[in-house]
């Protein structure tokens, strides 16, 4: 194994032996030649082991994963290190199975594409740790992946989107507005100031005690507001959306999940049941959280998509919106960001839900842009580091903010 220097993130030179078991079962030759691009995407950032093989052309040849939510349903969030060890105990079969379903033999590849930045930094150093391996062994090049790069540029595996666009990241671990104007060039708009909503849908989801109502036991936090919200009625709370006098795109989660939580202390009481068992007004709560959810996010993108309009950074007329990350396949969320893209003349685009949450194919897809533009591919890995935080392009939210745009009020009739 790779030794970690766990402050810098600095791996030493991997040994040979235990990844040449690994690759033999391939019958392969490090060094051949071949004229199309492939890339292998591995991702590690969080609680999910990917894999994926991409071709020059978006297709998809493999693909495999390995899920962590259900061990840590279990345990009510990620605990890092045992994310790390299901990461070490699936990797080398992830990355196998993926090759495999590909029918390419390793040393066909272009250049192998990995997540090194940010995320868990005990699960991204797994991810690192395998792909050295790997690297060293078949000599080929090495492309270190941003992975809110990769989920903004996943659109174009899936349509046929040109630059500048204006992203919406929105997940468990982020949330931030960028206007995307090449492969590596992105200018940041606003962020998450603290915890990003796919964080606080969880975090409510757990104060509600979710996983023991009968139909949300196997699911995610998020999934399980977003089911019983539909059995809700939002109206019977009142929960203002956060920030609503900032006049800018920045983001805040937290003082939603404390209001959240007062307003479930004083159900239970008023219902007089003791914290862990489900109230009756579960449905409408989850409902209210997710409405004041969706508006808060559709009003900062609003104002995102005038701020740029007014500089002339999009299009005056079909410009394209794309919304990725694991929230982005929250069909309550997408409507009201479609009442945004209808308001404002632009296009909502979102990739399927299965590449909305982190995978191996948005991962390699990365890989094959910057291979295709000659951005960031490494033939010599020593000094590697991950970077658990690492922020995304060029900081102008504090330009947006200055500008103060006014959002016209939307009604939001979903």
């Amino acid at each position: 194994m790779l030794i970690l220097n766990k402050t810098a993130g600095v791996f030493s030179k991997p040994p040979k032996r235990k990844v040449y078991e690994f690759l033999r079962s391939f019958n392969i030759y490090p060094g051949t030649l071949f004229l199309h691009k492939l890339v292998l995407g591995i991702e590690t950032s969080c609680d999910d082991t990917a894999a994926a093989v991409v071709d020059e052309t978006g297709n998809v040849l493999g693909e495999a994963m390995h899920s962590q939510t259900e061990v840590h349903l279990k345990t009510g969030g990620i605990i890092p290190p045992v994310a790390q060890q299901l990461h070490r105990e699936n990797i080398q079969r992830i990355v196998q199975e993926a090759l495999s379903v590909s029918r390419i033999s390793p040393s066909e590849l272009s250049a192998i594409a990995t997540t090194i930045k940010p995320g868990l930094a005990l699960s991204l150093g797994v991810g690192l740790t395998f792909s050295l391996q790997l690297v060293d062994q078949l000599k080929k090049p090495f492309i270190p992946i941003h992975h809110m790069e990769a989920h903004a540029l996943t659109i174009r595996l899936t349509n046929n989107v040109e630059f500048p666009f204006l992203v919406l990241l929105i997940s468990g671990g982020h949330c931030l507005l960028a206007l995307v104007r090449g492969v590596s060039d992105f200018l940041l708009l606003g962020k998450s100031l603290d915890i990003a909503p796919g964080d606080m849908l969880d975090k409510v989801a757990r104060r509600l005690s979710l996983i023991r109502h009968p139909e949300c036991s196997t699911m995610s936090g998020g999934k399980a507001i977003e089911h019983l919200a539909k059995q809700g009625n939002r109206f019977h709370f009142d929960i203002k959306p956060p920030m609503q006098r900032a006049k800018n795109c920045d983001f805040s989660f937290s003082g939603l999940q404390h209001a959240i939580d007062k307003t479930i202390m004083q159900k239970e009481k008023e219902e007089g049941i003791e914290k862990g068992q489900i109230l009756c007004s579960a449905a409408d709560i989850a409902a209210a959280v997710q409405h004041t959810t969706a508006c808060h996010l559709a009003k900062r993108t609003h104002r995102a998509i005038l701020f740029c309009k007014q500089r002339n950074l999009l299009p005056q007329s079909n410009a394209v919106l794309v919304v990725s990350g694991g929230v982005a396949s929250n069909l309550y969320i997408r409507k009201a960001l479609e009442i945004v893209t209808n308001a404002t003349q632009c296009t909502l685009l979102c990739p399927p839900p299965r590449l909305c949450t982190d995978n191996g194919i948005m991962i390699a897809w990365n890989g094959i842009e910057r291979l295709r533009a000659g951005l960031g591919i490494l033939h010599n890995v020593e000094g590697i580091r991950y970077e658990p935080k690492c922020p995304l392009g060029v900081d102008i939210s504090k330009e947006v903010g200055e500008a103060a745009i006014k959002v016209p009020r939307l009604k939001m009739k979903i």
